[in-house]
């Protein structure tokens, strides 16, 4: 069991998240480094290694965010191999598609990759993380949520999808999760989301033409994932700096209306994590 802080960090395999888990892996930490795949997970730890980062500092985990069963075990394997999760960073996330996808559980692909996802594994691992001083969630949203609104009838785009409503729906939700994490989940200590920065991401093409170095957007969240660092809990930062989120992203009605819809959605009463 690992002795120093634990961070989980997903979708670290590239752009921001291989960024920040070299960041974080050069200090007093361990990071499960999560991939998409066993095959880009290895070539990322290589790259981590190469970098001069400790591989004892290192831990890699594998699950496909567009299948929520692979969450429920990635979620499963976290548990069964570590006492405590200090910090989670729901980093992990697509910019979408042109046209509509769905995944195999029946969503679309972009409110599935970048909220129900890491709704799901933030919720399975919060007995985890409860146990942890520390106890932080960091969701890596954008300024694009306050564009955003949450298609309460058709979430998953059946009728008039757009790639750019869809990636905002998926943001404003991952948004409004944070506030939901200081209201409802009381095992979860601090949550907070963040607003990178225009970055020149493998994203960045979709929805700007100028971003960045990927290394200033991951200075932001590393230093929002750092256990040590103290945090405004509930807050919304851009950047460095706390911020005002969207106010569909903070009002109590509409936070616990989609807490409710992502249980469902995520089926995550019979997902939960047995006691061993």
């Amino acid at each position: 069991m690992p002795e120093k802080p634990l961070i989980l960090l997903t979708g670290s395999t590239d752009g921001i998240g291989y960024e920040t888990a070299r960041l974080l892996a050069a200090g007093d930490t361990t990071v499960v480094v999560h991939a998409r795949t066993e095959e880009e997970g290895a070539a990322a730890f290589q790259r981590l290694v190469n970098s001069g980062a400790d591989p004892r500092r290192l831990q890699p985990a594998v699950a496909d965010f567009a299948d929520l069963r692979q969450v429920a075990d990635l979620a499963a394997a976290i548990g069964d191999a570590y006492p405590r999760l200090d910090v989670l960073v729901n980093n992990a996330g697509t910019g979408g598609t042109g046209h509509r996808v769905l995944t195999k559980d029946g969503h679309e692909l972009t409110f599935q990759v970048n909220y129900l996802a890491p709704y799901l594994l933030t919720r399975l691992l919060a007995d985890l993380i409860g146990a942890s001083p520390v106890g932080r969630v960091v969701n890596v949203s954008s300024s694009l949520h306050r564009g955003g609104r949450i298609n309460w009838t058709d979430p998953s785009w059946k009728r008039r999808y757009n790639r750019g409503a869809a990636y905002a729906q998926s943001k404003l939700a991952l948004t409004m999760f944070t506030a939901a994490l200081t209201e409802l989940e009381p095992r979860v200590h601090e949550a907070v989301s963040v607003h990178p920065g225009i970055i020149a991401t493998g994203m960045l093409t979709h929805y700007s033409f100028r971003g960045r170095p990927v290394s200033e957007g991951a200075e932001v969240v590393a230093r929002l994932a750092d256990p040590g660092a103290k945090v405004l809990n509930g807050c919304f930062y851009d950047g460095r700096l706390p911020d005002k989120a969207a106010a569909a992203a903070v009002e109590p009605e509409a936070v616990g209306k989609l807490w409710r819809l992502s249980e469902r959605l995520t089926r995550l009463d019979q997902r939960r994590v047995r006691p061993a």
